[in-house]
């Protein structure tokens, strides 16, 4: 089977993936798939930077609103959904086009990584929770140490939980860790090619300030106070993220509400260099010059992915 055309803009917040994403879409018939861990989240609208009507000029975009602020989103329900997604645009007969800055979901998604796991044994399970109660943590170590050496040199003593779930996974498969993980890497079904604008570090940064600026021009603060702080206890993953976090820390009274705009600057600044570090490790990174549209269609003729 023909491998699936897949453009990835990737790259830091505020580095136009969004305006990039869409130009390729309009001009070569393509959907945009969102690959943004925060712009799921229903209603979490201007700290996730969600792009708008206007800006999304009639492009269907996939991947955003598609779960509440309450739910604990993961890596393995985006790579399902969104392969779905990716399907779909390409069965329209329509260019993928993956937008986003959370690498886990980008990486994972193009490598088709299968999440599904093996069944537990719950009577097993309890066996070994009684064993740590009675005899310790060390002694269930040993036993993992004995069956998955290499899953144990990974895993603390202490943390039980994960001790019981790898001897578990040993006791009801036969196989390591390490040959599971082996087993779930399979073909990937996309051909894709990477792109990302290459920013000077300190324009970067000033795009990034500026960003945080229209956020609280936008109702950054009137947004948390609507929808996070009635839920706060229920929404563990939403609430951690930069933006509603330090603003949660303001209506806390821990910090001044300059201070909390300061700090969202600065976390957002701190993001941005992880992103890079991420996308410069990984898959092979085409990095094109701010606002070069001419310099990525090149690149994706070349890539061979119209």
């Amino acid at each position: 089977m023909d491998k699936i055309p897949v453009i990835v803009v990737c790259g830091p917040t505020a580095g136009g993936k969004t305006a990039l994403g869409v130009a390729l879409a309009k001009a070569l018939d393509g959907e945009v798939i969102s690959a943004d861990s925060m712009q799921v989240y229903r209603r979490l609208d201007v700290g996730t930077a969600k792009p708008d009507a206007a800006e999304r000029r009639g492009i269907p975009h996939h991947m955003i609103d598609v779960a509440e602020p309450t739910e604990s989103y993961s890596v393995a329900r985006y790579c399902a959904e969104a392969s779905v997604a990716v399907k779909g645009v390409y069965d329209r007969g329509r260019l993928p086009i993956v937008v986003g800055g959370t690498g886990l979901y980008i990486d994972n998604l193009m490598a088709a990584t299968d999440f599904s796991s093996p069944e537990g044994d719950e009577e097993l399970r309890w066996e070994l929770g009684k064993i740590a109660e009675e005899e310790g943590p060390l002694r269930l170590h040993e036993m993992l140490r004995e069956l998955d050496p290499e899953e144990a040199r990974r895993i603390h003593p202490n943390n039980v939980k994960r001790v019981i779930r790898a001897i578990e996974l040993v006791k009801t498969t036969g196989e390591s860790r390490a040959d599971i993980n082996r087993k779930s890497r399979r073909p990937s079904p996309y051909r894709q090619v990477r792109l990302m604008m290459d920013w000077p570090r300190e324009e970067l940064y000033s795009r990034i300030d500026h960003r945080v600026d229209m956020m609280i021009e936008n109702g950054l603060e009137a947004e948390v106070r609507r929808e996070l702080l009635p839920i706060r206890d229920r929404a563990p993953t939403a609430g951690q993220a930069i933006g509603y976090k330090e603003m949660l820390e303001y209506f806390d009274g821990l910090v001044s509400f300059e201070q909390a705009v300061e700090n969202i600057k600065r976390a957002s600044r701190r993001y941005a260099k992880r992103q890079l570090t991420w996308f410069g490790r990984g898959p092979e990174l085409n990095r094109i010059a701010p606002g070069s549209f001419d310099e990525a269609i090149k690149i994706i003729e070349k890539n061979n992915i119209l």
